[in-house]
């Protein structure tokens, strides 16, 4: 699960024959930034070394050998340079660390009025140098987008926080674990994907057979205390409206089962069979269930789409708020940059305000009003938004993808369901990518702006093929 931590090693370089009184002060200055972003920081002491600074290799081990004694909190490693520093104990350092984390590399800039031997930082032309080393030593690394960025300023506070969304990416999808609970509905051969291929990428799937969710279910009695604190908070969860008590129980147990299911397997997301089996085996929709796991950081994707369950887990980890899954699903009239984004829904009360309990109206005509309770209408909430999407492409055998940002709009619209109206710039060029590369009709999306982290986290350090849309 996305737990919104974050875990930086702190690397300030450093060469002597540079003013290293600018070294001392700007370790202080980034301390302090970072502290303030809620950031915690490994890196050494002013007692380890001077000035708490790396700059011979006899430093460099002992940064490195600190690093890997923190090995299982460090997400990312900041390095950064308020002189010229040195850039083969930069790069010693990340061997001997023997961490494979996204590093960002930071420069001090110079001020025009210190341009003397007392205060020139060179960083400009240091960085250059660290990246050369970095490159040598198969090092992955991320850039600041100015070449330098003063501490003090908006621009490296906005570097830091999307620095710290590309380390929980890479750091909670290396190792995750999503559970795909059922069989995918037969009509969506569109949401296949392989295991291997993810695992592969150190993803692992966690099956289990829907049947036992459901013994698990009817095994609880209603004067569970589990089921009791569980129908309670659908209650405060949802306007319950005129939705039965018996389905509102059904729902308890089945978020409830499905909880204590991913805390023994450790599923950091899931991927659900959402329809018919459900409705027809228990008599509800797992929608509000879903719903309900979403909004606590445990994303849950339907129709068993594992690929679209690890995208929404991505924008979850990259923001720290919940995600959602919709279709790319209607044009909304001739205006080419709109269209309207929509589900059933599972979406999480975070992405849907006030979402209403309700039923399944297009499953109702086959299982029956009464046995399709459970999903969740409202409209999506207005503001940015950013959206992704991955595959397997069993073929190359690699995972691809595409992220990009938008908004959803106050644009007037009657309908039913979970929905939006999204737009998104040169939308028709996407679309057209989408269906010529094959991708699914199945997109995640969270309410922030994260493209460009969840880009850099995907394929810098990943290693996927991930199209960058806009």
């Amino acid at each position: 699960m996305a737990n919104g931590k974050t875990t930086l090693g702190l690397l300030v370089g450093n060469r002597g024959f540079f003013p290293d009184h600018l070294v001392e002060s700007g370790r202080k200055q980034v301390l302090e930034i970072l502290e303030k972003a809620g950031i915690d920081v490994v890196c050494l002491s002013t007692s380890d070394t001077k000035f708490g600074a790396v700059e011979t290799r006899e430093e460099a081990e002992k940064c490195g050998r600190l690093f890997r004694e923190h090995s299982d909190e460090i997400q990312g490693v900041l390095v950064t340079l308020p002189n010229f520093g040195d850039e083969r104990a930069v790069a010693q350092t990340m061997r001997v660390s023997k961490l494979d984390v996204p590093v960002l590399v930071h420069a001090f800039p110079d001020e025009k009025g210190k341009m003397g031997l007392e205060d020139r930082r060179d960083s400009f032309c240091g960085k250059m140098s660290a990246c050369n080393c970095l490159t040598q030593y198969g090092i992955r690394y991320s850039l600041t987008d100015s070449h330098t960025v003063d501490p003090g300023g908006d621009e490296f506070v906005a570097e830091l926080e999307q620095f710290a969304a590309v380390s929980r990416v890479v750091s909670g999808l290396r190792g995750a674990t999503i559970g795909a609970i059922g069989t995918r509905p037969p009509a969506f051969d569109t949401v296949r994907c392989s295991e291997k291929i993810l695992e592969a990428n150190g993803i692992s799937v966690e099956p289990v057979d829907l049947s036992e969710i459901l013994f698990a279910v009817h095994a609880l009695k209603d004067d569970d205390d589990r089921v009791k604190a569980r129908v309670d908070a659908v209650k405060s969860y949802f306007a319950v409206c005129d939705a039965p008590i018996e389905a509102v129980t059904k729902i308890a147990k089945l978020s409830a089962v499905v909880d204590e299911w991913c805390d023994q397997v450790n599923a950091d997301a899931i991927a659900f069979q959402c329809w018919t089996s459900i409705q027809e085996n228990l008599g509800v929709c797992s929608c509000a269930s879903m719903s309900m796991m979403s909004d606590k950081l445990r994303s849950a994707a339907c129709e068993v789409d594992v690929m679209g369950a690890i995208a929404m887990h991505s924008l979850a980890l990259a923001s720290n708020t919940p995600s959602a899954i919709l279709d790319w699903n209607n044009n909304f009239g001739d205006e080419p940059d709109k269209c309207v984004m929509f589900h059933c829904s599972n979406l999480p009360k975070s992405v849907l305000p006030n979402p209403a309990l309700s039923t399944q109206d297009i499953l109702a005509a086959t299982v029956g009003r009464e046995n399709s309770w459970g999903t969740c209408v409202g409209r999506v909430q207005t503001g940015p938004m950013t959206y992704a999407r991955l595959s397997t492409d069993d073929l190359e055998g690699e995972v691809v993808g595409y992220v990009g940002e938008g908004e959803f709009t106050n644009d007037s619209l009657e309908t039913f369901g979970g929905y939006g109206v999204a737009k998104v710039p040169n939308l028709q060029d996407l679309l057209r990518f989408i269906c010529r590369m094959g991708f699914e009709h199945h997109v995640a999306i969270n309410i922030s702006q994260v493209a460009g982290a969840l880009h850099e986290a995907w394929s810098n350090y990943l290693g996927w093929g991930i199209y960058h849309h806009g």
